[in-house]
């Protein structure tokens, strides 16, 4: 089977995409919405950029896809751009942030995207998984999210376990502070967020827009990506602002 998987740059999508390769699958495409504005009901914000470089890690194109996050509009962004309906280099040359060097072998999906199926790393949102599910029905390919309604602790382990290195890249919870910005997740590290996550009942994965994180090794990628920043933290709320980004 060939397969897009639908990814932010984050450990959901990162793990969603080895699951796919575990299939025996081919992952043809990493695919990223890039929101312009400031929030988005459907897609993560901080630092998907990271994406394009996790594709060349893994040898494979990259299909980026501008969106204003508008409800009920930016699925239909993501539509478009799979039925080759939008011009991907000028996406790639608008949303690509100005200070990080663009990566000069980077592959840009261009026209319509033959796969089979689209996999997601869809948690527990039912608005998320059942508008990706109609458009994928819609376009006639099938739709996998192999992690939904996966035990939280569970599935934080397991990312451990498995090897993938994932960083703190943004924080809008009580309980997370600047301390967690531009961190990465470590065994301890996590067992401060199970304690965390129980003393202040937030969602442990995030699912509810705890934290984000971006994935930059794991047991899918050929190479480790380096990213430099710095944290901002405001009235409860932070991000890590990331100032470098390069392929080891």
């Amino acid at each position: 089977m060939k397969v897009g998987v639908l990814t932010s740059g984050g450990k959901d999508s990162a793990y969603s995409a080895w699951w796919a390769q575990m299939q025996g699958w081919e992952v043809a495409a990493l695919i990223t919405v890039g929101i312009e504005e400031e929030d988005s009901m459907m897609f993560q914000i901080q630092g998907t950029y990271i994406s394009a470089f996790q594709a060349i890690s893994m040898n494979i194109p990259w299909l980026p896809v501008k969106s204003k996050g508008v409800e009920e509009l930016e699925i239909n962004d993501l539509r478009e751009a799979l039925e080759g309906k939008k011009n991907n280099m000028k996406t790639f040359e608008e949303l690509w942030p100005r200070k990080i060097p663009k990566p000069k072998n980077i592959q840009i999906i261009n026209g319509k995207m033959e796969i089979d199926a689209l996999v997601t790393g869809a948690l527990r949102s039912d608005y998320q998984k059942t508008r990706i599910e109609r458009m994928c029905n819609e376009i006639g390919i099938k739709s996998f999210c192999p992690l939904w309604h996966k035990n939280s602790e569970e599935h934080m382990k397991s990312l451990l376990q498995h090897g993938f290195e994932i960083k703190f890249v943004s924080v809008s919870c009580e309980g997370l502070d600047s301390s967690w910005l531009g961190e990465s997740l470590t065994s301890t590290r996590l067992e401060k967020l199970i304690f965390l996550a129980k003393k202040y009942r937030f969602n442990l994965d995030g699912e509810g827009g705890e934290f984000e994180t971006i994935t930059v090794n794991g047991p899918h990628m050929e190479k480790r990506i380096n990213c430099y920043g710095t944290p901002i933290f405001s009235s409860g709320r932070g991000v890590w602002e990331i100032e470098s980004m390069n392929i080891e």
